[in-house]
């Protein structure tokens, strides 16, 4: 089925009449729509590029402003602005044109030249405001005056209707932080978590190195921040995750669940048009930078370059280290089902098909009963195996005829599509009490599935499960979690409020015309590349079926009664975390909680070290019987106070691991071993832990649509004897957490620790409660 449409738009033949013209209209239009379009974004691209070069001043501004300079110089007034006109009109170039051009030429040069100068005087002070991050270190309440004159400032020079890159080149660069503050917030956040004979051992080798080589390290270090754009990123990217031979999957990939308080509609071809629907109009929105960036208090812009790669992105596999690949543009999806893979149209004759159209070629694809090809179902599980085999095996197997060709389709696409077999989801008045594992399936499917069903290299998979429940699966190199959040809350909003569905549970409207067929993409796979895929599939198997994850449900209190506690959300259930790790291990651990950076220029994430001194102290006194309520409640307050300094701290470019991560990175390329960095690094994060953004935007108002709380998503176990926490506050009085471990590990216990989580948040309740 899926016949391809003819690649040729004319042929002719020879015959004993002459030359006879075979002309494919249909072919003639979609390489006539294909230009059009093309020429169309170059369009977009290019006046967009005039906007943001020009911003924060409007294009009619630039016309006002030369407007002026040639009024002036034509009235022939006597003025700065004429005079410096007259004097550019004395330069040899302009001089050798014939009058009154002339007067035109310089009047109108010296309008730019001062527009481009107001330019740089409005940025250059604009950065130089961004860089002024005291506003966060203000205590909660009464806004001090200092603050109030710094927005009032930056809200002058910000436009109300930005472009999606119009702040780049205002965000400040990132700092790097003076050697010696690195080397002490380390040694403090270390303390707790050594006895003091180690601590002092390693106070030594600290010093060692930050009066040592670590000058020299520093210094490089400082010199790479004046040039680069950002000196923390790209190294973050090529030896975190490109060069990472191990498999992605479950190890790097991270996945997201569908709201789980409503259920749109069961039919699966339906909920996946309208998705992928929603999902191109994100990447239109991109495309033309009609998203607003995103802005801290609808005042301080983040930095948006991580949206670039979000679409038509694949991670393709090198024996070495791997490459992101981005395409400019894609015009379908990739969609796997049954074992098969097909290549589905989304955008025909000048403009993207609507979801009644789209659910006309996806219900083709569930018609289809032919046969997978030998090896065709589990070919993805290349892509969930160890790199080195998988980059050996493309190269081999991938690099000519029909498999590159099909694998071109698969990479070129816009994303990933998964319509999986299986229906996962659960009802929230009944699961609770019947299926409790229900919420755990789910999670696990979107995390690995079975270890062939989703592409991983690609920069995310959609996936739609039977009953028209969806989830997706992303990879990690590209960018970080909350880009793929605003692009599901877009989606949340847009599928549920904006499109909706008919009655029956398909999608609404009528098609207006009849969409391409999809394309039956075809395999040629020799018994080696097949060995490859069972090789490849057996290390996947052996990795999923090591992952215990619980997906948890918190619904007896959220960030309501946080917020009367006069406490932050995220440090109070970081606290109950310390708290709950301290009860299931009986000790503390090392923790990785993971803060945004983009208050700077191509920025990424920083760490948070959440077990702390002052952590330690509180969850102690929680299991000492001889502690009162009042110490309890004062302690507690006061690990809350240091996390959130932690947290402030890391968002402003005075973090400790990227700094130090960076300074061994110099170390290496300079051939110099560092005992205190190779110590450092090689300290395990037993837990893990990431807050998934929520509300990012004000399109969804959970006010009004509760039910639309997403349950956001989660990643595997850094390590190995250790836990991986995503939480998501998801209103006033809900709260979701995906727990993840190794069922390897003897000590560890995905459910045992949500059980424990809870108990730690209902402790820490009572004590305001009884207080």
């Amino acid at each position: 089925m899926a016949e391809a449409h003819s690649a040729v738009a004319f042929s002719f033949t020879v015959t004993p009449e002459g030359v006879d013209f075979d002309l494919n209209h249909e072919a003639l239009w979609a390489v006539w729509g294909s230009g059009v379009r093309s020429w169309k974004k170059r369009y977009a691209q290019f006046r967009n590029n005039l906007i943001n070069h020009a911003y924060p001043m409007p294009l009619a501004t630039w016309m006002f402003f030369m407007s002026i300079v040639l009024a002036l110089v034509l009235a022939d007034t006597d003025n700065w602005i004429t005079r410096w006109a007259l004097w550019i009109e004395k330069w040899p170039l302009i001089r050798s044109i014939a009058d009154p051009w002339d007067h035109y030429v310089s009047s109108l040069l010296f309008g730019a030249m001062l527009c481009l100068a107001f330019i740089a005087i409005i940025r250059y002070t604009l950065k130089a405001l961004l860089t002024y991050q005291g506003w966060m270190y203000d205590a909660r309440g009464k806004m001090p005056l200092r603050t109030k004159l710094w927005v009032l400032l930056v809200k002058c020079l910000v436009s109300r209707t930005p472009l999606l890159y119009s702040y780049q080149a205002s965000l400040p660069k990132l700092p790097v932080p003076p050697l010696s503050g690195t080397v002490r917030r380390y040694l403090q956040s270390v303390k707790p978590l050594m006895p003091e004979e180690k601590h002092n051992r390693m106070r030594e080798i600290a010093n060692e190195f930050e009066n040592g080589i670590g000058k020299k390290l520093q210094r490089y270090l400082t010199l790479k921040s004046w040039w680069a754009t950002n000196y923390v990123s790209d190294w973050w990217e090529e030896y975190v995750y490109l060069r990472g031979r191990a498999p992605l999957m479950v190890n790097s990939n991270y996945y997201g669940v569908d709201a789980v308080f409503i259920h749109p509609t069961t039919v699966q071809v339906a909920r996946a048009a309208n998705v992928i629907y929603t999902f191109l109009s994100f990447r239109r929105l991109q495309d033309r930078e009609e998203l607003k960036p995103i802005q801290l208090n609808k005042t301080v812009p983040l930095c948006s370059w991580q949206y670039e790669r979000q679409f038509n992105t694949t991670r393709i596999p090198g024996v070495e280290t791997d490459q992101l690949v981005h395409y400019k543009d894609s015009k379908h999806v990739c969609v796997y089902h049954k074992g098969r893979y097909y290549k589905v149209y989304v955008h025909y004759k000048g403009r993207l098909l609507l979801p009644c159209e789209l659910e006309v070629s996806l219900q083709k694809i569930l018609d289809d009963e032919s046969e997978p090809v030998e090896g065709e179902e589990k070919l993805a599980a290349m892509t969930a195996g160890d790199r080195i085999p998988w980059a050996k095996a493309r190269k081999q197997h991938f690099s000519k005829g029909v498999n590159k060709t099909s694998l071109d389709a698969v990479e070129k696409a816009a994303f990933f599509v998964s319509l999986d077999e299986e229906e996962h989801g659960f009802d929230p008045r009944q699961a609770l009490k019947k299926d409790i594992g229900a919420l755990d399936k789910f999670g696990r499917t979107c995390l690995h599935g079975k270890g062939y069903d989703r592409w991983f290299d690609k920069s995310f998979s959609l996936i739609i499960f039977k009953n028209g429940k969806i989830g997706f699966n992303a990879e990690h190199s590209w960018a970080d979690a909350p880009i793929m959040a605003h692009l599901w809350e877009f989606s949340c909003d847009n599928d549920v409020l904006r499109l909706g569905y008919r009655e029956d549970g398909h999608c609404k409207g009528e098609p207006e015309m009849v969409p391409p067929n999809p394309i039956r993409l075809q395999w040629d796979l020799s018994p080696e590349c097949i060995e490859v895929i069972h090789n490849s599939l057996d290390v996947a198997e052996k990795l999923l079926n090591d992952v215990d994850l619980h997906l948890m449900m918190h619904d007896a209190y959220g960030k309501g009664l946080m917020k009367k506690c006069k406490t932050s959300p995220d440090a109070f259930i970081q606290m109950a975390l310390q708290l709950a790790y301290y009860r299931d291990a009986g000790r503390v651990c090392l923790t990785y909680e993971a803060a945004m950076t983009r208050l700077f220029r191509g920025g990424r994430t920083e760490t948070v070290r959440s077990c702390t001194v002052e952590s330690t102290n509180f969850v102690k006194a929680m299991e000492d019987k001889s502690k009162t309520t009042s110490e309890r409640i004062a302690l507690f307050r006061e690990a809350t106070e240091i996390h959130q300094k932690g947290y402030r701290n890391a968002m402003t470019g005075r973090g400790i691991d990227r700094h130090l991560f960076c300074l061994y990175v110099v170390s290496k390329y300079l051939g110099i071993e560092s005992p205190f960095l190779k110590e450092v690094l090689s300290e395990p994060w037993r837990l893990s832990t990431s807050q998934t953004p929520h509300q990012q935007t004000d399109q969804l108002d959970l006010a009004k649509n509760p039910e639309l709380i997403s349950a956001g998503g989660g990643f595997g176990p850094v390590a190995d004897d250790g836990y991986g926490v995503s939480y998501i506050i998801a209103g006033e009085d809900c709260l979701f957490f995906h727990i993840s471990c190794k069922n390897s590990c003897t000590t560890t216990d995905a459910r045992r620790f949500g059980r424990t989580i809870t108990k730690a948040l209902a402790d820490i309740k009572d004590l305001f409660n009884t207080s």
